[in-house]
């Protein structure tokens, strides 16, 4: 290696820990408690399943057919409210899986490694969007399964990568995170009406979130270079496969809701098909990820195939 190159490595390793060492403050000067920083029991946050501002986005996905149009009021407010909470749910649980894979990726850590702190800091952090999103759930008085069964499975599998192959695992939390982070930003940032309780809950975890992409950005930044090929080549095939599953999840509503409100097929269809709105949502969801892992040499001519074939690759 040249004399060049081990001066980058230490660059990027310096820039690393002081980005690493920065979250960690931020995470003790600017956190949130999930009851303490939330007014469950105001009036103004209590949850009517016929408020209006429950309803779904006019513009994009279910909310923009004719089908969903033509309901009842309080009908579509009724199946927005269950969409939210149906993603509240499925948040935790990703959570659940994120949290336990933090703690195996710590487990193996040195001694004096700033990560472990942070890892430690993120954990808690997430325990309290947890408990945020189940308490939504609950007073919300709707069923909300969650994930699938064999997602739920398949996060055995996760917890094993984090502790072994902790670079495609925090490809998997930037899988969950940055399109939920991107729907809750867009939503803000779209002037809608929306429900007090819920845009508290989507600020509160908005802050948060973007410490916790920061982090997973910066270590795959940090950690890729010095990766061997076979591991670089995983990644560049899994990732798109691990993004689109997550992006799928974050975007579209569960079979269960599809099914409970006797939702067409071919409504579902017009929602989310090719072609529609709520795709070109899904690939700019990903827009972030998919630069990074183009920056770091992780789109290969075969990976990008896959890209494209999932329908998350931006032209």
């Amino acid at each position: 290696m040249s004399d060049t190159a081990v001066l980058d490595d230490e660059q990027t390793s310096d820039r690393f820990v002081e980005l690493v060492e920065r979250l960690s403050r931020q995470s003790v000067t600017k956190h949130f408690d999930a009851y303490a920083d939330v007014a469950w029991d105001d009036p103004e946050y209590a949850i009517d399943p016929t408020d209006p501002r429950w309803e779904l986005d006019s513009e994009a996905g279910l909310g923009a057919t004719q089908w969903y149009h033509e309901l009842p009021q309080e009908l579509r407010a009724r199946i927005g409210l269950h969409s939210i909470t149906a993603n509240m749910k499925a948040g935790l649980q990703f959570e659940s899986i994120l949290k336990r894979g933090l703690l195996e990726y710590a487990f193996g850590l040195p001694d004096n490694s700033v990560e472990f702190r942070y890892a430690y800091h993120e954990v808690i952090e997430e325990a309290q969007h947890s408990l945020m999103f189940q308490e939504f759930v609950n007073r919300s008085g709707l069923d909300a399964p969650g994930l699938t069964w064999d997602l739920k499975f398949a996060a055995r599998r996760v917890l094993r990568i984090a502790r072994r192959f902790p670079a495609l695992f925090f490809v998997f939390v930037l899988g969950g995170e940055d399109p939920i982070d991107h729907v809750q930003r867009t939503t803000l940032r779209s002037g809608r009406d929306l429900h007090p309780l819920l845009e508290r809950i989507m600020r509160i975890h908005v802050t948060e979130e973007a410490r916790h992409l920061s982090f997973a950005r910066q270590y795959l930044r940090s950690n890729v270079p010095n990766l061997g090929r076979f591991q670089r080549q995983a990644i560049a095939v899994q990732a798109p496969i691990i993004l689109a599953v997550m992006a799928s999840v974050m975007m579209r509503p569960p079979r269960t809701l599809v099914r409970e409100y006797n939702i067409p097929r071919d409504v579902i269809s017009e929602a989310y098909g090719p072609g529609s709105p709520s795709r070109d949502a899904t690939r700019q969801s990903l827009r972030k990820v998919r630069q990074l892992l183009e920056e770091l040499g992780l789109i290969t001519p075969p990976a990008k195939l896959l890209w494209k074939q999932f329908n998350i690759w931006e032209s």
